[in-house]
């Protein structure tokens, strides 16, 4: 059985995302492994005292991810796929490609925004990222939101 690796950022479009994804694979009879990278420094604010950590703003917040992973890894079992999640902190094109590589994945999914320009320039495009980086195969899915 083939593997992809599906980034998910819990956007609007990940819906539509996930729906391709899922027809992908069972087209190219694969499983799934849903990845989301977490901030590095979720608990960290800035203010008159200047930086203080929240332990607690980070856990609430993991644990958030942890379930939102498990929501989308439970509906696309449910449209037939096999999936798995995992969640990873550290810079999001690196963690993904390294994820990729240490699972021998055979493709990664991704989804576009539709945003180029200015946005791409001051922002930059994890999706133009990855397609430059990757040895293994890219799908990159339309998921414009309107």
């Amino acid at each position: 059985m083939k593997k992809i690796v599906l980034p998910v950022d819990f956007s609007e479009s990940t819906t539509t995302l996930l729906d391709h994804a899922v027809d992908f694979a069972k087209t190219v009879n694969a499983e799934i492994t849903l990845i989301h990278i977490a901030a590095s420094d979720i608990g960290f604010v800035i203010g008159d005292m200047g930086f203080q950590y929240f332990p607690e703003v980070e856990e609430n917040e993991i644990k958030y991810e942890l379930k939102e992973l498990k929501r989308l890894e439970d509906e696309v079992k449910a449209k037939g796929v096999a999936c798995t999640h995992i969640l990873k902190q550290g810079v999001p094109g690196d963690t993904i490609l390294e994820y990729a590589n240490e699972i021998n994945a055979d493709y990664i999914v991704l989804g576009s925004h539709g945003r180029s320009g200015m946005y791409d320039v001051f922002i930059g495009s994890l999706t133009k990222e990855l397609t430059k980086k990757s040895t293994i195969p890219v799908l990159v899915i339309p998921c414009q939101e309107k």
